[in-house]
């Protein structure tokens, strides 16, 4: 309530830049949600610590925040090239590469921004798996993609080289999987929250078609209002699929509820395991929607 009489709009999201809060390359903010935070600073060009909670509202009523870290250039300059070998399909593999990448990165002890080579193209939603990804399994807020992120071609790019090979991100898919599919009694898509794009696509998949387990999409409240306009929500609550928005299954009090959870993200498979005990099985967007709906 204290918010909104300051004409805050109070959504709760972790996709802050998918619902007109997009910053400007070189911006100073102070957000605090670690994949927003990697796709400000990375995807954006923006600039920004991993803030709390407390200290990013802090910095939004006072309009200031320390002058540390990644607002700072030095702190942006790549410490480590990761040679990416292997064939990427999707916003699973993108999040399978985040934590192969993140993992070694930590046990490296890298602190550095990593310069990743060898990745053509990148859409929104596979950057936006991969940021969540990176700074779930390696604590990392920030990355420059050649040829796709714009301070990649700004600074120079260091002389170690890590490769990332097809058996590494493989690995990484395997890891994610720990459940047998007739053990899922739980579906998942929105980790972070869904573009209005992928809910689009949703339900596409889901026209005409009943799930047979408890399907949650998670998306932020602004989204949802579009994907309402567009008769997108109409068609996928008509299969049995049920929205939950501003909130995801990272906070939800779901532990004890559910015993396997099928998603394509990362993150939530970490989140899964680590926060409910759940079980996980990772699959692509289209593979998810297919399990979903057999029997």
């Amino acid at each position: 309530d204290a918010f909104e009489r300051m004409n805050v709009i109070t959504t709760c999201t972790c996709t802050p830049y998918l619902v007109g809060n997009t910053p400007h390359f070189g911006e100073h903010i102070a957000w605090a949600e670690s994949s927003a935070v990697c796709y400000a600073n990375s995807v954006l060009g923006a600039r920004t610590n991993r803030e709390g909670g407390p200290s990013a509202l802090a910095a939004a009523l006072t309009g200031r925040t320390p002058e540390y870290g990644f607002h700072l250039e030095a702190s942006r300059q790549p410490g480590i090239i990761i040679q990416v070998d292997a064939k990427l399909n999707g916003t699973h593999h993108f999040g399978a590469l985040g934590k192969a990448i993140g993992e070694k990165l930590e046990a490296m002890g890298a602190k550095s921004p990593p310069y990743i080579l060898g990745i053509g193209r990148a859409s929104l939603e596979e950057l936006k798996s991969f940021c969540a990804s990176l700074a779930t399994y390696g604590g990392a807020a920030m990355f420059h993609m050649a040829g796709i992120t714009p301070e990649a071609g700004l600074v120079q790019p260091p002389e170690e080289t890590l490769t990332i090979t097809q058996a590494d991100l493989e690995a990484a898919l395997r890891s994610l999987n720990d459940a047998a599919l007739e053990e899922v009694d739980f579906v998942s898509l929105g980790c972070p929250h869904l573009s209005i794009r992928e809910i689009a696509r949703l339900a596409e998949l889901l026209d005409g078609k009943r799930v047979t387990k408890e399907f949650w999409i998670t998306t932020a409240r602004p989204t949802k209002h579009i994907a309402d306009r567009m008769g997108y929500t109409w068609v996928i609550e008509a299969s049995g699929a049920k929205f939950a928005a501003d909130t995801c299954c990272v906070v939800a009090p779901i532990k004890g509820r559910f015993k396997a959870l099928a998603t394509d993200s990362a993150k939530a498979c970490y989140y899964a395991y680590a926060k409910n005990k759940f079980k996980t099985v990772f699959l692509s967007f289209e593979e998810i929607i297919q399990q979903a709906v057999s029997q």
